[in-house]
């Protein structure tokens, strides 16, 4: 079930919003909706169907074990890309 929220942002914030969402494919209400269920899921589990097709996609791409450091992760794995 869906709800409308109302938000109030400086005009130049809503234009870059509304650039970067339209670039990747999606409506501003996407990008918040995705943000806000990223920045509140600790400890739940989201089932494929309830995420973006893009973040769908971009799930698995790096293990990362409970109270890993995902800075740490990316480094190595950035190091590993670029070491070849």
């Amino acid at each position: 079930m869906n709800t409308t929220l109302t938000l109030t942002l400086e005009e130049e914030l809503f234009e870059s919003a509304s650039k970067y969402a339209e670039e990747r494919g999606q409506s501003l209400s996407e990008l918040v909706e995705n943000y806000l269920r990223l920045i509140t899921s600790e400890g739940q589990v989201y089932y494929p169907d309830q995420l973006s097709d893009r973040v769908r996609r971009m799930r698995g791409m790096i293990a990362m074990e409970p109270g890993a450091n995902l800075g740490d992760i990316l480094e190595e794995e950035l190091g590993k890309k670029f070491d070849d």
